[in-house]
């Protein structure tokens, strides 16, 4: 056998385990995708009545007033509507699957140790996600429809009337972009404590860079809510407990690991 055939089967058994690895994250990809369809579509079935569920807290802040209503100006605006409610819910129902194909995928090429500690981390990343979405739908929307429907006028001789009728299609924007604000702001300290596993941040630094941290969740607060300071200072307040929750979190990740390490120094004294 020439040098150039034994190059060129070198070649192919590092190209193998390659092609293996794409068709792993294809199946996986394609078990992910079947179960967010498969979600979809039940959801679609309920999309008129998850939508319903989602207008409350602005039928609260209506409340005991006649007449009062959501409208459509396109005319499949609300289809499209319940086409994105269908989705949102469905993604979000199916991420425990979408999660587990991740974990399959992933798993096989870390060590023992690297799963245990990557598993908590991707069970904490929903449980997190949920509970912001949860604050922000039964504590901080409710005051910010009270804020907004404030606006409103009974006119008077001089001026019309001001009256809210808000849009099916923005009024679930406006809602989605909350929900995934503060869900995703709920992940820092996920992503934080990943940071400092992976080396690149320490708890020394998450402290004294504080005061820096306070004015950037501030500035994310002003940018991912409405133009209000309810839903501002609703996002900011808890972005700072959670950052003081990733310092303890770092810190105690730390201290495990400098114990590990000692451990791991006195067998080798003692071998």
């Amino acid at each position: 056998m020439s040098p150039r055939d034994v190059h060129d089967e070198e070649d192919e058994q590092a190209k193998m385990p390659l092609l293996e690895h794409l068709l792993e994250l294809r199946n996986r990809l394609l078990y992910a995708s079947v179960a967010v369809m498969i979600a979809f579509a039940g959801c679609y079935y309920f999309s008129e009545q998850i939508f319903g569920f989602l207008v409350r807290p602005l039928a609260h802040a209506f409340e005991g007033q006649t007449g009062r209503r959501l409208i459509y100006t396109g005319l499949a605006e609300t289809f499209f509507t319940y086409i994105k409610v269908a989705f949102f819910a469905g993604t979000f129902l199916s991420f425990p699957i979408i999660a587990n194909q991740l974990w399959k995928f992933v798993a096989p090429g870390l060590y023992r140790n690297e799963r245990k500690a990557f598993l908590p981390f991707l069970v904490a990343t929903p449980v997190l996600f949920f509970m912001g979405g949860a604050f922000v739908y039964y504590f901080i929307m409710p005051l910010a429809w009270q804020f907004f429907v404030g606006f409103e006028s009974a006119g008077s001789d001089t001026t019309l009337p001001i009256q809210l009728e808000a849009r099916v299609s923005e009024y679930l924007s406006l809602v989605m972009k909350l929900i995934f604000a503060f869900g995703l702001f709920f992940e820092m300290p996920v992503v934080l404590t990943l940071l400092a596993r992976a080396g690149l941040i320490t708890s020394a630094m998450l402290v004294a860079k504080r005061r820096i941290a306070i004015v950037v969740i501030f500035i994310f607060a002003a940018v991912l809510t409405p133009p209000d300071l309810i839903s501002q200072i609703g996002l900011a307040v808890p972005g700072m407990l959670l950052y003081e929750i990733s310092v303890i979190l770092v810190r105690m990740m730390e201290k495990k690991r400098a114990q590990v390490a000692a451990e791991e120094d006195e067998e080798d004294e003692g071998v």
